[in-house]
């Protein structure tokens, strides 16, 4: 009962400082319809989502990476190594999750972005996605 006496007391000598009512004016400007809001984040170039969804698909997070390499090729990579890059690790997701069809498909449009486009000796030597890659290539 005192401590409620005591904060009954303290709130209007509070609220007369005017350090206190700054404070205030602060907090509830932040909750205003009215109040200016940070600037949206500038948008990032195909290039940066490129290397964001090759971080996370080295990371594990194939979910995650997937969307970005996605996006990166809908906000059209400058490059047809980069583009090839993009489909050849989408192709690399598909083929670690069972998704064999998904991994061709993506291989085939790597090999039409970049007719150079070929695995290194590592990446080819593969067991899961080495042998559908050689397929697709064959086949051209």
């Amino acid at each position: 009962m005192r401590l409620l006496a005591a904060l009954l007391f303290l709130v209007p000598l509070l609220t007369s400082c005017e350090t206190v009512k700054q404070g205030i004016k602060d907090v509830t400007a932040v909750f205003s319809p009215d109040a200016p809001r940070p600037a949206p984040q500038a948008t990032r170039s195909a290039e940066d989502l490129l290397s964001a969804g090759v971080a996370q698909y080295e990371e594990g997070n194939y979910t995650q990476a997937q969307r970005l390499l996605q996006s990166s090729l809908a906000e059209g990579l400058s490059s047809r190594t980069s583009q090839a890059r993009a489909y050849k690790y989408l192709a690399f997701i598909y083929c670690v999750t069972d998704r064999t069809a998904q991994c061709r498909q993506e291989f085939s449009n790597a090999l039409n972005a970049d007719p150079k486009f070929t695995l290194t000796a590592a990446e080819a030597g593969h067991p899961t996605w080495g042998p559908v890659f050689r397929s697709v290539s064959r086949g051209r």
